[in-house]
């Protein structure tokens, strides 16, 4: 009875830990949207200070990574110190400001696509830099997603949807979307490469110093920088609060999201993660195309499927994977 009663409760927690990424992300998505494609106020303006949306995103995960930190570590040291993130957060702070700027040329669906098609430039990276060989079905797994992600570009888009963009661009907005994933290489090899150093760090550590140099980085890039656009952002807001309150939730449903990411990681494993944030892109696009006015057409929706065939292919072969490393361990 003990043991059906602790399987019940791990079933309920992933449960949870499902609900938890779904909503967080699938909304942050939704607000992602509106705040790049509505017109705010009586003069039906845009916000185009789309990087600050960036900004407020670290400051509020650094707030809330400190209080974490706070309430949960128990005094704990040994983990890495914040110098040590600053290479890191450049990378972290060019990578998704591409990306959300990438909104302004192609539509969300596009951009979630382009954005999981993240195994072709490590891929690409690991054959031609680090002379890894891959296997045939991980091949099989890049041209699907390869394969989806070319059919849906070279799709013709619906006019609707390309009236809602600021300034429709297809071979800009993905080229920044190829460009974020290749920061996003970067950033995770100086992640694993910091928490290897130092194996006392805490994923609220981790939190806390990414988002302390993002926040420098971003606070420069917005307010330091000749154009000085985070003064306008600033007064955009001031003159909009519908904006703001939109920007508010976006970054919170961020913070949300990432401690139910750390939660998954820590009782479940990072396959586990890797496949509820799969499925939650597949679902963001269903979303963005029902609620959001984007409708996709059939030869877009078949390369979705494509997409998505290709990632849960790659899934699989890292579980087959895992349980063969399993086998092996287990005493005979």
């Amino acid at each position: 009875m003990e043991s059906h009663g602790a399987g019940l409760r791990r079933v309920l927690l992933l449960a949870f830990c499902v609900a938890g990424i779904w909503s967080a992300y699938i909304y942050q998505g939704v607000l992602q949207e509106t705040v790049s494609t509505k017109r705010f106020g009586p003069d039906k303006k845009r916000f185009e200070h789309l990087a600050f949306l960036n900004l407020a995103q670290n400051v509020v995960c650094l707030i809330w990574s400190f209080i974490m930190i706070k309430l949960w570590s128990n005094g704990n040291s040994g983990g890495a110190p914040w110098w040590s993130y600053w290479s890191a957060g450049i990378t972290n702070t060019i990578g998704p400001a591409m990306g959300i700027e990438a909104l302004k040329y192609i539509s969300y669906p596009a951009q979630v696509l382009a954005k999981s098609s993240k195994m072709i430039p490590v891929m690409l990276m690991g054959a031609l830099v680090y002379g890894i060989r891959y296997t045939l079905p991980e091949y099989v797994c890049t041209l699907l997603v390869a394969g989806g992600v070319s059919v849906f570009a070279l799709s013709k888009t619906s006019s609707k949807t390309i009236s809602k963009l600021a300034h429709p661009n297809a071979p800009l907005g993905y080229g920044l979307c190829f460009l974020n994933l290749t920061f996003d290489g970067f950033t995770n090899a100086t992640q694993d490469s910091i928490t290897a150093r130092y194996p006392k760090t805490s994923a609220w550590n981790i939190m806390l110093g990414m988002n302390l140099w993002g926040t420098i980085y971003n606070m420069v890039f917005m307010f330091g920088w000749p154009q000085a656009s985070g003064f306008e952002a600033v007064q955009f807001c001031k003159q909009n609060p519908e904006a703001a309150w939109d920007i508010f939730l976006f970054c919170l449903c961020g913070a949300v999201g990432q401690n139910f990411i750390f939660l998954t990681i820590s009782r479940f494993g990072s396959l586990t993660n890797t496949t509820i944030t799969t499925t939650r892109k597949f679902v963001s696009i269903v979303v963005s195309s029902l609620l959001s006015g984007n409708p996709l057409s059939t030869k877009q929706w078949g390369s979705v499927v494509m997409v998505f065939t290709g990632l849960s292919y790659q899934i699989y072969l890292k579980w087959r994977k895992l349980q063969r490393l399993q086998k092996k361990r287990k005493p005979m």
